[in-house]
């Protein structure tokens, strides 16, 4: 084995081996003692997961002063709330308009008010058709008794229901086929954990009856907000009951065949495996432990924490167990292979787990809490990753029996290979890889935000599949809504106000992206052409204040409970709602459109009229854009500190510096190839540079490490220096990459798109990072040392010399020695 020669010039080095020698000293004389510690500090915090919630409701997207949220939360506490139970029916038949179906449509209209909280529920059976009959304003439901009525009521009906623009396209399609029935909810919120899953389970309880009882006449699909928010909740739980343990599987798979093929023995493979799986285990569920005493409530993206804990813990104890093995391949006793193991990886493995936590809870930059409470948990992970790494680790490997057969240590061949390459081709993998960052990095901007709530479901999901439906056959799933006000309480039925609401109406329907508008316009034309014999030519704005206030108030008082105006008038009558339903589109065009309906508004409506509009949709297109802006920030923050972390610690401003390409290069190819093959960001790939700036560091940190650690203590060349760290390092991270990369690479099965997507570039990030730490960080310090040679020759004082200190190399070899067991 190598001396332990300190160079004068490497003082941060020798603090560290201080450091780790007197760590390892108490591990090795306390290792009872630690491991009681250790398991007292974990079960305190394990306490703490009975105080985990799942969140069920798409509001833990938003912060609290999110302002598009509080115009949504204002627009729904003027108006009826929206959240929504939709049965939507598809006819078998192709026409909805037939007796028996029309009488299933009105019992599961009627059994709608059965559903728990519901407080309004809307059909084409109920709809409240108005006419005339000499000087009386006739009101009631459009369809009644269906199993009473003719052939000839059911065309009426349909030519009803087609001509009526609140109808067509949103409650019933224009083929007749496909047709609504709308409950709206009104939920306490006292705990929405227990209500929305009460409601979703009442819904498809209701469905299955109806889909036995009407299977030869009708397709049932179940959509609406509710539904959505219950989403999140089951995909939550579908990650952490089947994806989380395929993942611990696949590790457990991945560390078991690497301990046999290092020791080639089956009792080291049991023991090293066990042992590392015992620190995977600890470290998850101590962070989810103080996760639940801190309040933090489980979600979508909060819910891949135990995944990326579970990788980053594998890291810190693949590399403090491959250096153990090399230290006993060498020779070395149990003990002090243990000790020098810890000597080697002391530092780089507290700076890669400084580095990555750095790097994860700068996702508190990110505009939406689930992805703040993603980062800290990890955060909280990668921490007592590294404790439980140094400390428990070490503990447990000198109390469980191991067997290393003692071997040449003269370097892997295949990361000998891998060395050498970099070295005499250094110039052109330079160029190459520069090449394709450059290359790489161009196809950047061709992604574009896209961030569509309704796809975040997999196409598998029940949820997706009803919201496709419904989006191709009634109506779009997006919306923009607005409140219009008038000058004054009771001003809506205003001549001018009306006039003005009946412009904007029909512009938004003129527009391409525009599916179907809800406006109270209708109801007021309507009510005028009734008020005149039902006379088609008066199907057109009051023009006189008073009797369209009398319309609308003898029209009020005809509508039965639960069927009132309240979803498009406020209390006092001093504003409309407008709700705009959208074709699908991305962030950028559904914000395009927005910005052109305000632009209409200043143009063309009174300064009282105007509104931005907001929507689930709007907010949601809106944290995409917030939040690539803020974590533009974040990644930013991420660097300056991570490079002056290394800096610190590696004694060099030179490879604080030189650590950023290798550690930036990664995400902008990712994006470059997710510019090429997709093209679609959302808020969710928006935080993966932050996110993956923490993992790939490791990369850097440990082969820069062991490259300064061969070159100041040992006193080795650069060329020497790099076939010392990949000799002691390049195993330890192949195998590391190789579990990372499965692991993130699970998540891309997750039926939650924002998942799904945050997992395969994460797992394409990492492998590019391994790729360019193996080819381009050598190759990098190679060509500055010849630089600096070359620079040293230039100003005259000749060639360097060659002598190096061959007493202490580190990969000199060794005689062989019979195999010896440590248990």
């Amino acid at each position: 084995m190598s001396q332990h020669h300190q160079s004068d010039n490497s003082p941060t080095l020798s603090r560290s081996d201080n450091s780790s020698e007197r760590l390892a000293a108490l591990v090795v004389k306390a290792r009872f003692i630690t491991l009681l510690a250790t398991a007292a500090i974990f079960y305190v915090c394990f306490l703490g997961m009975q105080n985990i919630k799942f969140s069920t409701d798409y509001r833990i997207f938003f912060s609290h002063d999110n302002p598009h949220m509080l115009a949504f939360e204002n627009l729904q506490e003027t108006y009826t709330k929206d959240d929504s139970l939709l049965f939507v029916i598809e006819s078998k038949q192709g026409n909805i308009f037939e007796q028996k179906t029309l009488s299933m449509i009105e019992a599961l209209t009627d059994e709608g008010w059965t559903v728990p909280y519901s407080s309004r529920v809307d059909s084409i059976t109920n709809y409240q058709h108005t006419y005339a009959e000499e000087d009386d304003l006739i009101v009631g439901n459009l369809i009644e008794y269906a199993d009473q009525l003719t052939n000839e009521d059911f065309q009426q009906a349909q030519k009803v229901a087609l001509e009526e623009p609140i109808l067509k396209d949103r409650l019933i399609s224009s083929d007749s086929r496909v047709t609504a029935v709308n409950v709206t909810v009104r939920l306490p919120g006292e705990n929405k954990s227990k209500e929305v899953p009460e409601v979703v389970t009442y819904g498809r309880d209701l469905i299955k009856k109806y889909e036995t009882e009407y299977s030869d006449i009708a397709n049932f699909y179940l959509a609406g907000s509710v539904i959505n928010n219950n989403a999140f909740k089951e995909a939550s739980i579908n990650d952490l009951t089947s994806l989380i343990p395929l993942a611990m599987l696949l590790a457990i798979l991945g560390i078991a065949i690497y301990m046999f093929i290092a020791s080639r023995s089956i009792m080291t493979t049991l023991s090293g495996t066990f042992a590392t799986v015992v620190i995977i285990v600890a470290s998850i569920w101590t962070a989810e432990g103080v996760a639940g005493w801190l309040g933090i409530n489980l979600s979508p993206p909060a819910a891949n924490a135990p995944t990326m804990i579970l990788t980053l813990a594998i890291a810190d104890s693949i590399h403090i167990l491959v250096s153990f093995f090399l230290a006993s391949q060498r020779g070395l006793a149990k003990v002090d292979a243990v000790k020098e193991s810890l000597r080697l990886n002391f530092q780089p493995v507290f700076l890669t787990s400084l580095t990555t936590m750095i790097g994860f809870l700068t996702l508190n930059f990110s505009d939406s809490p689930p992805f703040r409470d993603m980062g800290n948990v990890v955060a909280m992970g990668v921490v007592f990753a590294w404790m439980y790494s140094v400390v428990l680790l070490p503990a447990l490997i000198l109390m469980l029996p191991f067997k290393v057969k003692i071997k040449d240590d003269s370097g892997l061949p295949m990361m000998q290979k891998v060395a050498t390459l970099t070295i005499n081709k250094y110039r052109p993998i330079l160029i190459g890889v520069l090449a394709i960052i450059i290359g790489f990095g161009a196809f950047v901007p061709k992604n574009e935000l896209y961030d569509v709530w309704a796809e975040y479901f997999d196409e598998s999901m029940p949820v997706r599949q009803a919201i496709d439906f419904t989006q191709f056959n009634l109506t779009g799933v997006a919306t923009v809504e607005y409140s219009l006000a008038a000058r004054e309480a009771n001003g809506v039925t205003d001549p001018e106000y009306l006039q003005g609401l009946e412009k904007f109406t029909n512009w938004l329907s003129e527009q391409p992206e525009v599916a179907h508008v809800n406006s109270f316009i209708h109801v007021m034309k309507r009510l005028n052409k009734n008020m005149h014999a039902d006379n088609p030519e008066w199907y057109k704005v009051p023009n006189d204040r008073e009797l369209a206030a009398q319309y609308l108030l003898l029209y009020e008082l005809s509508l039965p409970f639960g069927l009132d105006l309240n979803n498009q008038v406020n209390l006092d009558k001093s504003a409309t709602r407008v709700v705009v339903s959208i074709h699908r589109l991305s962030t950028v065009d559904l914000l395009a459109f927005a910005d052109r309906a305000y632009a209409w508004m200043e143009d063309n409506l009174p300064a009282h009229m105007m509104d931005h509009g907001s929507s689930r949709d709007i907010m949601f297109a809106h944290i995409g854009e917030r939040n690539i802006s803020s974590m533009l920030e974040g990644t930013a923050l991420a660097i300056v500190l991570i490079s002056l972390v290394l800096a610190i610690a590696l004694k060099s401003w030179q490879y604080g510096v030189l650590s950023l390409i290798p550690n930036i290069a990664p995400a902008a190819i990712a994006f470059g190839v997710w510019g090429i093959f997709s093209g679609r960001v959302g808020v969710s790939l928006s935080i993966v540079t932050c996110m993956t700036l923490g993992i790939v560091v490791d990369y850097t940190v440990h082969l820069l490490s062991k490259y300064l650690r061969a070159k100041r203590e040992q006193g080795l060349s650069t060329d020497e220096a790099i076939h010392y760290a990949f000799n002691t390092v390049g195993i330890a991270l192949i195998v590391t990459t190789a579990i990372l990369c499965v692991n993130f690479g699970i998540l891309a099965f997750s039926d939650f798109s924002m998942n799904s997507q945050m997992g395969l570039m994460t797992a394409i990030t990492i492998v590019i990072a391994l790729v360019i730490d193996f080819l381009f960080l050598p190759s990098l310090l190679k060509y500055l040392s010849e630089r600096q040679k070359n620079r040293k020759q230039d100003s005259g004082n000749g060639p360097l010399s060659s002598k190096q200190n061959t007493n202490s190399k580190s990969n000199q070899s060794l005689n062989k020695e019979p195999e010896h067991e440590m248990a």
